[in-house]
């Protein structure tokens, strides 16, 4: 079988055997919210397309009516709540897998050039970590649509990425990203800046075609699906106040005093950075209680892979990703402190962190001799066998003990819709 062919197959089967072991009976039992965004889906059968729903504290419904499709298809039990967080999740990481083909080919760094596989496997590897990271799959499982904003983003950005590329039909994939960028407007209210990276990239890297009015369409391709695909939800919310960004946004919190503001914006950024290596989410649904979003080893990688995207901010591919990663810390900054660190409203921050730890694979390959490489690509795989074997553990073994406090709710999906009070 043609190698081109055999890492994606490999990808998919690995990520839809981890996501789906004992799927979805873990976790056995649902949580309050997931029975509220059942209510919110099943709210918006029969009625004209509606793009905000004040049920469930506030949310866009663009996920809801994919839950909606699932429950006509499924029924209405806990598999069809999960599952479009589950199809997300595999389909993310295809789509992680191609858009890194593109990044390291654009390298052509020495590296590259002396592992003719290289430019397959590596892709093929970074994918593994992503999927094995407990972090990534945990939200894969239950009802949440952090997957589905995932999707969104990442497509957007691989469209951005073929147009940057030039690939062929480069205009229509400009079409696509400004499409994809929009519906994550529409979806987990952190995706509504996401549009931000695809655009700013889009604007420097046409600078003075677009002030010379040269090829001003170059950035009407991305902006004028995105605005009509924006329109419904912006509208709606121009005339009705989202009580749920009213509710945690404290930068809008009039009777606070601009030193408090400063604070807690400056602990939001402690925690934030603290998750990562140090001290995770407590919140059991999103993490096992305070253990850190990576795990020793790809904590150490990734933070050199940061730094090192840093010290070559100058090449395109840290750009994006350095990008990237601010923008999805920035809605986690600007809530309550006592909300961070919140590792669902960071998630789509975790392809970032995955292509600076490849950063630091390519740095130690680059700077070894030779005749040592062949010696450290074998360590580098045993390193990821090692992560990954970690990672499951941690929420196989660990995680699921905090499972029954964590997803309350002791009833299957369409008796606990029929409740008229949940306990």
């Amino acid at each position: 079988m043609n190698k081109r062919i055999i890492f994606p197959v490999f990808i998919l089967l690995i990520s839809t055997a981890i996501i789906f072991f004992q799927f979805p009976n873990l976790p056995k039992n649902l949580s309050y919210d997931e029975v509220q965004f059942a209510k919110l889906a099943l709210s918006l059968d029969g009625k004209p397309y509606t793009p905000y729903s004040p049920l469930a504290t506030g949310h866009s419904t663009l996920y809801f009516y994919v839950i909606l499709l699932s429950f006509k298809i499924f029924g209405i039990n806990n598999f069809a709540l999960r599952f479009p967080s589950a199809f997300f999740g595999v389909l993310n990481v295809m789509i992680f897998y191609f858009l890194m083909q593109f990044v390291f080919k654009q390298q052509n760094n020495k590296i590259m050039r002396q592992f003719n596989n290289l430019t397959i496997f590596f892709p093929f590897f970074l994918s593994v970590i992503l999927v094995s990271s407990h972090w990534y799959f945990n939200f894969s499982r239950f009802s949440f649509e952090a997957t589905f904003l995932l999707f969104l983003e990442l497509t957007s950005l691989y469209c951005l990425y073929r147009y940057i590329d030039k690939s062929k039909h480069s205009s229509l994939f400009l079409i696509l990203s400004g499409i994809f960028a929009g519906l994550a407007y529409n979806s987990y209210t952190p995706g509504r800046i996401f549009f931000l990276l695809p655009l700013t990239f889009i604007f420097f890297t046409n600078f003075k075609n677009l002030i010379n009015f040269k090829n001003f369409k170059i950035i009407l391709y991305f902006f004028i699906p995105f605005i009509i695909i924006i329109t419904p939800l912006t509208a709606y919310l121009t005339l009705h106040p989202d009580d749920r960004v009213d509710k945690q946004f404290f930068p809008k919190n009039t009777e606070m005093k601009i030193t408090e503001k400063a604070d807690y914006f400056l602990r939001n950024i402690q925690s934030i950075i603290l998750m990562f290596n140090i001290k995770g989410d407590i919140n059991g649904r999103h993490n096992y209680p305070a253990k850190p979003a990576l795990n020793t080893i790809l904590g150490i990688l990734f933070i050199s892979g940061l730094l090192l995207a840093i010290k070559n901010l100058k090449k395109l591919p840290n750009q994006i990703f350095f990008a990237y990663f601010i923008i999805a810390l920035i809605p986690a900054t600007l809530t309550y402190p006592w909300e961070n660190p919140n590792m669902l409203r960071t998630f789509t921050v975790i392809p970032s962190v995955i292509y600076f730890i490849g950063n630091s694979f390519i740095w130690l390959l680059n700077y070894v001799k030779k005749d040592k490489k062949h010696i450290l690509l074998t360590i580098i795989i045993v390193l990821l066998v090692l992560s990954s074997i970690y990672e499951l553990r941690t929420y196989f073994l660990y995680q699921v003990k905090v499972f029954p406090q964590a997803f309350e709710l002791k009833y299957e999906l369409k008796t606990a819709l029929n409740m008229k009070s949940l306990p």
